[in-house]
């Protein structure tokens, strides 16, 4: 416990020490003066209970002014998102209306909204290459600025997605290390979370599974959203028709190697459902909490009770 004005307890212990020793002269004041009259004291509880409640109010209401307070846990929602889109031609399909991408930033807007200002979202989009198009910031207007930009073309490469993902977590370069290499040491950090978006059709890039295994020795989890449909729709890539469906597999085992969850998302009201799903960390902040009420309560409570039980016992209160 912590004081604002720790000054006044030396002003409540020296108040208290002097009101104290003015009640035990005045009692003993009062007690020879009804022995010379002939009257016999009342009994001890009677004598005194009523000034003691009141005398204990004393040192709990100075105490109170001291403004005490406590350190308590908090638990919030709060540390880093990172917003990953599959931005490959395959994700032009519309048999999620009015498209995968499309409706993939519907949902991530509305995700983003309803998120508090302790957590920072940033957006990485990745088809052949992976690229953070906004740095994680508590200014969520700039993260949903960049989800409104986001457009669709090229492959698709997941694990170059989430080695950049966990560059911009930890703040230096990520790549896999070479055969027989040991991993590289990326720390601890079990505050971000990077939630992917895509159809799951990988056409190249890095190992992905290598990629996931470094995100869960680094403490950060990855929630993988499948937009799109089995049956699949076809899209037209250079004057070819392609035909292409959601591939849960990948995103459920990158999603279950970091301990992460694998949402499917088949049409925009279950995607929407779905990023109300995402599952972020509580954290538990220390912060301050002021105990001057309760003391005051307290006190005031002594104090009744005192006036009361005097009233009663000597028909006043002092």
């Amino acid at each position: 416990m912590s004081f604002l004005y720790p000054a006044l307890l030396a002003v409540a212990a020296l108040v208290t020490v002097a009101a104290v020793a003015a009640y035990l002269n005045l009692q003993k004041r009062r007690t020879v003066a009804l022995r010379q009259a002939g009257f016999a004291p009342p009994s001890r509880i009677r004598r005194h209970l009523p000034y003691g409640l009141i005398l204990l109010a004393l040192p709990i209401l100075l105490v109170g002014l001291a403004r005490p307070q406590a350190e308590v846990s908090m638990p919030r929602v709060s540390g880093t998102v990172l917003l990953a889109f599959d931005v490959s031609n395959s994700m032009r399909a519309t048999d999620v209306a009015p498209s995968r991408l499309a409706a993939a930033q519907e949902a991530a807007k509305q995700f983003v909204e309803e998120q508090p200002d302790t957590v920072d979202v940033g957006v990485l989009v990745f088809g052949d290459q992976a690229l953070l198009t906004q740095a994680p910031t508590a200014e969520h207007d700039a993260a949903l600025a960049a989800i409104g930009r986001l457009s669709a073309s090229g492959g698709t490469s997941l694990g170059q997605a989430i080695l950049v993902g966990l560059g911009t977590i930890t703040g230096r370069p990520v790549a896999l290390p070479e055969e027989g290499a040991p991993a590289p040491d990326l720390g601890y950090w079990p505050s971000a979370t990077i939630v992917v978006f895509s159809d799951g059709q990988e056409t190249g890039g890095p190992d992905v599974e290598a990629a996931a295994e470094l995100a869960a020795a680094a403490g950060v989890r990855i929630q993988a959203v499948g937009v799109g449909t089995e049956r699949g729709a076809t899209v037209e890539v250079d004057g070819f028709q392609l035909g292409t469906a959601l591939d849960a597999s990948l995103l459920t085992a990158v999603a279950k190697t970091t301990g992460g969850s694998y949402l499917p998302a088949g049409d925009p009201d279950t995607l929407n459902n779905s990023t109300k799903a995402i599952d972020l960390r509580l954290t538990a902040k220390k912060e301050p909490l002021e105990l001057t009420a309760p003391f005051a309560g307290a006190a005031l409570l002594l104090l009744m009770l005192g006036a009361v039980l005097g009233t009663r016992w000597h028909g006043r209160i002092v």
